[in-house]
């Protein structure tokens, strides 16, 4: 009897394993975090808040996901990591309760032209399985159907080693689906032969009309006058049909010119291979002009731009092919696939519905499968990554999200919310970066960061429950409940931008016109419409300047300072205030350390193994030579400024010895967008994707443009900072810009003289103006989706 007691209580004890259900994260110092500690919940969802630099990103992924998957990396082999990025050991004491983070952020996805929608996801590959069992005619195995795989043939002789050495003539043959014209491309280039020279000159009377081929140059144009192959003073329309084709596609030859060998390669290749090949961003001013004005992209005439061959749209299943199919709307390729009844490939075509319908539950069904990568936004892409994660049998994980509901309508929202829900309820950790209401109201946990941003940041303000939140004295809690009231009266617009007969993407012959001189709002359900009619309808001529939130171009060596133009006058005033040269305050010329070049880090590749990215020794990662930080202007040192944030920057050069005018017009424009926080020598590389619109907006604002496009700028925006956007908007119209504004924030849309609301669905099902006229007319009617949220949000 004795013996059945003991087994009770050791069976109500509870399991030591049990006992594992924090996160605790203890002395945490990754960038401004002020040795913060905290106990995260596991399988729950903690939403983490706070103003833009506050330290939510440092925490939750330099920290937290940071450090899971570095320990995971390193259970793997030498040679494996050498092909993962390399994530440095977190700035912390204790790091308790990890368990494996799965980190969905919205970086862009791989600008690849053969990066589609569908090889992202592996519908492609589920598609093209598909069409190779069931399509008709047969033409092949999977690789006939993708766009990515060449056909090849060779044949020749083989020595087979079996008994007496015996050579044997042997064929191989590969079938691929890719189109010969474009490469799978989908679009072609052709060069505007006009544009690379004037043929009414000869070679030697400086045919070349290229920037940069200057008639001395001996690698580029001596070498064409000189190789021998063509006739050096000869009017260039007057060469024969051999000369034509020598100058325009020869092969790379060796050639030589005045002793030195070098080699000879026709104008198109080598204009492909050093102008076309590269990111026409990163190109200088006058050559992207010169790229813009000579190479025009169409779609592939052989192909039709589906990227196939005809072999492979020749094959259809109930009559359509695989071109087809991936053209749909995914919604309607949703259907297509269901209706389809082949008991042999069952679990193949579960697997496919299944994706099918995640795009749909996810609030994407309107893409389809051919629209490139590198065309979606960043929440489009965050959303296109959570699909795989949305059917994984895998439990126990944390899933960690930077803003899920970026770019998303109000209407849209409620079905992310559900989906982050769903994932929790599987048992995972769910880890929010957020700013919304809407998602904040949903969390189990809440960690408020702040109570400023980047050195006023970096601490944990508020921990708890959401009521917890709302009842604190925190900036979040203040602004929770933060409603913005439709205007009483609006402006009247002083003109207005005329689009006629709209068609780009979905959109049905829109006629609308745009007032100017006013606060314009163009909403409406995600994939309805806008950003076509607004980027790729605006009528030519205007004076547009367009800001939205793509990647900037430049090094990691590029940061603020260099971006905007301010370290110039900077760099002039210590040169004056010392009476020395200013490139010796630039980390990219004169005054660079020696070590690391001005980098600040020293890299070092490890082979096989995962480089090392470690602070230059020398320096102590200020990027400068010593001799160089001995110059002080105002007592600070270039370095010392390169450090400061905006704010402080603009007191710094606002006034006293260091007084600096033109630095102190670009750091209230700084200030003035909300970038305050950031530090002058922040790299690019580590800014968001609303940092980076409303850095470009800053040095934009100075632009004599009279008509400035934002796209969806409140996006990494507090709702504190809302407010002071909503000011930023109202100073711009008021100096007589007219702007017109990508939004879903409905503190925008309220605050707008004019509402052009698309939809009234995605995809196929918008692309027509449902609505246009004053946001208090837009609550009154309630006649659509943003209509009914904007009078629920107002209290309409």
């Amino acid at each position: 009897m004795s013996r059945a007691t003991t087994t009770d209580t050791q069976a109500s004890a509870p399991h030591a394993a049990d006992s594992h259900d924090l996160i605790r994260v203890h002395g945490a110092r990754e960038n401004n975090l002020k040795d913060v500690s905290i106990e995260i919940p596991k399988r729950r969802l903690t939403v983490f808040t706070g103003v833009s630099g506050s330290g939510k990103s440092s925490l939750v992924f330099d920290t937290i996901a940071a450090e899971s998957q570095r320990m995971i990396n390193e259970t793997y082999s030498a040679f494996v990591q050498g092909f993962m990025p390399t994530l440095a050991r977190p700035e912390v004491d204790v790091l308790e309760g990890l368990t494996t983070a799965i980190i969905v952020d919205q970086q862009r996805m791989g600008a690849d032209p053969r990066s589609t929608v569908g090889t992202a996801t592996d519908a492609n590959a589920m598609l093209r399985i598909l069409f190779s069992r069931v399509g008709a005619p047969h033409i092949g195995p999977p690789s006939a159907y993708s766009f990515n795989t060449a056909s090849v043939r060779a044949s020749g002789a083989i020595t087979v080693e079996r008994g007496t050495k015996k050579a044997v003539k042997a064929t191989y043959q590969r079938t691929g689906g890719m189109c010969t014209r474009c490469e799978g491309r989908g679009r072609v280039s052709d060069i505007d032969l006009t544009q690379l020279y004037d043929d009414s000159k000869s070679l030697s009377e400086g045919a070349f009309t290229i920037p940069g081929w200057k008639s001395d140059s001996f690698w580029t144009v001596r070498v064409y006058a000189e190789s021998g192959l063509l006739d050096p003073d000869k009017p260039i329309r007057d060469f024969t049909e051999r000369e034509m084709r020598d100058f325009l596609y020869r092969e790379p030859t060796k050639v030589k010119v005045e002793g030195v060998n070098l080699t000879y390669e026709g104008l198109i290749p080598k204009i492909q291979k050093s102008m076309l090949s590269k990111d026409k961003e990163a190109l200088q001013p006058h050559i992207r002009a010169f790229v813009e004005r000579a190479v025009t992209f169409t779609a592939c005439p052989e192909c039709g731009g589906t990227r196939l061959s005809e072999g492979a749209r020749s094959s259809k299943i109930k009559g359509i092919s695989i071109a087809d199919a991936c053209a749909m709307q995914i919604s309607d390729l949703a259907v297509w696939v269901r209706e389809l009844d082949e008991p042999a490939l069952a679990p193949l075509l579960t697997t496919l519905r299944q994706t099918l319908d995640s795009f749909v539950e996810i609030g994407l069904g309107y893409l389809s499968l051919e629209r490139p990568a590198g065309t979606l936004s960043g929440g489009e892409a965050q959303r296109v990554k959570m699909i795989r994660h949305l059917g994984s049998s895998l439990t126990d994980v944390t899933y960690v999200f930077d803003e899920p509901t970026a770019g998303l309508h109000p209407h849209d929202i409620q079905r992310m919310n559900g989906l982050l829900l769903r994932l929790r309820d599987k048992g995972n950790t769910v880890l929010v970066v957020e700013h919304k209401p809407e998602v904040i109201a949903i969390a189990d946990h809440v960690v408020d960061l702040g109570p400023g941003a980047g050195t006023g940041g970096g601490a944990v303000c508020f921990e708890g429950t959401v009521e917890g939140l709302r009842a604190g004295d925190t900036l979040t809690g203040r602004h929770l409940d933060d409603r913005a009231t439709v205007k009483k009266t609006v402006r009247e617009p002083t003109g207005a931008l005329e689009i006629r007969g709209a068609t780009a993407n979905n959109l049905r012959d829109v006629d609308v016109d745009i007032p100017l001189g006013v606060l314009a709002v163009v909403t409406g359900v995600a994939g309805s419409g806008k950003s076509s009619l607004v980027h790729g309808s605006l009528p030519a001529g205007e004076e547009v300047v367009s800001i939205d939130q793509s990647p900037i171009r430049g090094s990691r060596r590029s940061n603020p300072a260099t971006y905007t133009g301010l370290l110039d006058p900077v760099r002039k005033a210590f040169a004056k205030a010392n009476g020395v040269k200013p490139a010796l305050f630039s980390a990219n010329s004169e005054g660079a350390c020696p070590t690391c070049n001005g980098a600040g880090v020293i890299y070092t590749d490890l082979a096989m193994m995962a480089g090392v990215a470690t602070p230059c020794e020398d320096c102590e990662g200020r990027r400068f030579q010593a001799s160089v930080l001995e110059y002080h202007l105002g007592g600070r040192d270039i370095s010392e400024v390169l450090a400061m944030p905006v704010s402080e920057a603009r007191d710094f050069f606002g006034d006293g010895e260091a007084r600096t005018p033109a630095a102190h017009r670009i750091l209230d424009r700084l200030a003035d967008v909300g970038l305050g926080y950031l530090t002058l020598g922040q790299p690019l590389t580590t800014l968001s994707g609303g940092e980076r619109q409303r850095l470009k907006l800053a040095t934009h604002m100075s632009d004599k443009g009279g008509v400035y496009i934002l796209d969806e700028p409140t996006t990494g925006l507090h709702l504190a900072d809302v407010e002071q956007l909503l000011g930023l908007l109202d100073r711009l119209v008021d100096s007589g810009k007219s702007v017109v504004v990508v939004e879903h924030h409905q503190a925008v849309m309220a605050h707008a003289d004019w509402i052009v609301d698309l939809g009234p669905g995605a995809g196929h099902d918008g692309g027509r103006i449902v609505f246009e006229g004053t946001p208090a007319d837009l609550v009154a009617a309630r006649s659509t989706l943003t209509g009914e949220h904007l009078a629920a949000y107002v209290g309409g």
